[in-house]
């Protein structure tokens, strides 16, 4: 990068496309107080400071690379605007209010994919859902024994038993009907 670059053109981004042939595209600097505190933009902040910041240490490894005496002012701007950076990171940060569960942050410090840890999360709640299904099905056929059984030895109260539940279901149908009807008369899509 050209030698002549001051602090003050931190405002420029990295980019691997476009630009001119060091890499690097301007932008429009943001005021704080045009910073809205919509989570997404905040994030996008983050996540572009975050760019640059790479940006910078790629530079940084660049410059220490090929150190010479008169590369010092280049290297002690770049070091700058790193330090910059990694401060406007930190308040834009701070902004963010995003969790990250240790099991993600674990799987990443061991080199592994942090996609496993949300397959792994689906599968479990497959599995108890699995379970929970199996449990339901299994009330419901003890449920269906159970009144077999009490219609054989109490005819007359089991039949009272569903003309009661025959009712609140129609009951609890006409309720549901009248919830999900607009005041025209229309039933909610």
């Amino acid at each position: 990068m050209d030698p002549s670059v001051s602090p003050m053109s931190q405002n420029s981004v990295v980019g691997g496309n476009g630009g001119g042939g060091n890499g690097m595209l301007t932008s429009s600097t943001t005021s704080d107080s045009n910073m809205a505190d919509d989570p997404k933009q905040n994030l996008n902040q983050v996540i572009n400071s975050i760019q640059k910041t790479l940006g910078l240490i790629h530079q940084l490894s660049l410059t220490v690379s090929f150190f010479n005496i008169s590369s010092q002012l280049p290297l002690l701007q770049r070091l700058n605007s790193l330090v910059m950076e990694l401060d406007k990171m930190m308040k834009l940060a701070e902004k963010c209010n995003i969790q990250v569960p240790m099991e993600v942050l674990n799987l990443i410090d061991d080199g592994k994919n942090p996609d496993e840890f949300t397959r792994d999360v689906i599968n479990s709640c497959i599995a108890k859902n699995q379970i929970t299904k199996g449990k339901t099905d299994a009330f419901k056929g003890l449920r269906k024994h159970l009144l077999e059984e009490l219609e054989q030895a109490f005819p007359d109260e089991v039949e009272s038993y569903r003309e009661i539940r025959a009712t609140s279901a129609a009951e609890s149908k006409r309720l549901a009907q009248a919830q999900s009807m607009l005041p025209n008369g229309d039933i909610k899509g």
